[in-house]
């Protein structure tokens, strides 16, 4: 899968191979670290914010990993009290940044990340897309749940509500496109899936991600540090309960 060249003209070339920033908006840089999503772009992506965050950038306030980039919030009173020029505040950053990621090899080794195992039910109720999946797919519902249940998956970013994974993965025969309608409600604990992409819904919200079963767990808990439980890096497993294991399932 590509990234989207959706910057244009705007493009500025860093002195780092195959690395670009870009200004996203008046108070945040947009760096580009590779240019598609698979393990090796991920985990160049998780070494860039970790040189990152141990240089300790003058006025970035919050350094956010997707896919292919890295974003990096900054404020605009604490570059200028830091040296840079009011006229060119996101020029000046640029450069220290490059400076920070100029020993970013072109190639790194995906770390372990933690290996999380997630319980799930397939139960109708809470797979309601199972019966579409195996239409479209020509695979039994049972064999969908099967290749499902063996996949691991690997985070790779936090996005959409507090604690929704982007997780990879998935067999690429279980392919499926969003849904035409997306649901107004999805209930939290919701496993869906969309082409080779799994996702855990952490709390009530809308989506159009196609729903297989769920988990008991609660993946986001505003009164914990962190919230969220799940982490870009991490490889979860889904492990099959019953219907009665999820109804009587306690967290401490």
């Amino acid at each position: 899968m590509r990234y989207a060249d959706f910057y244009c003209d705007r493009r500025e070339t860093s002195q780092n191979a195959g690395m670009h920033i870009v200004p996203l908006g008046d108070t945040a840089l947009l760096v580009q670290v590779g240019e598609r999503i698979d393990e090796a772009t991920h985990a160049r992506v998780q070494a860039a914010v970790q040189m990152l965050e141990a240089s300790a950038l003058p006025s970035v306030v919050e350094i956010v990993p997707a896919y292919t980039t890295v974003t990096l919030f900054y404020n605009p009173v604490l570059a200028v009290a830091a040296g840079a020029p009011a006229a060119d505040i996101a020029g000046w950053l640029a450069v220290q940044i490059d400076g920070r990621l100029a020993k970013l090899p072109d190639k790194v080794k995906p770390g372990p990340g933690r290996k999380l195992e997630i319980p799930i039910c397939y139960d109708d109720d809470f797979g309601p897309d199972l019966a579409e999946i195996a239409a479209q797919t020509g695979i039994a519902r049972d064999e969908i749940v099967r290749l499902h249940g063996q996949s691991e998956f690997l985070v790779y970013l936090i996005g959409f509500a507090p604690g929704f994974p982007y997780m990879g993965g998935l067999p690429p025969q279980l392919s499926m496109p969003r849904r035409a309608a997306p649901r107004v409600r999805v209930a939290p604990g919701s496993v869906g899936i969309i082409g080779i992409q799994c996702c855990i819904y952490p709390v009530e919200t809308p989506g159009g991600w196609n729903l297989i079963g769920r988990t008991p767990l609660r993946l986001y808990r505003p009164e914990a540090t962190p919230p969220a439980l799940l982490r870009a890096g991490d490889r979860v497993k889904f492990c099959p309960i019953s219907r009665d294991e999820f109804e009587n399932w306690g967290e401490a």
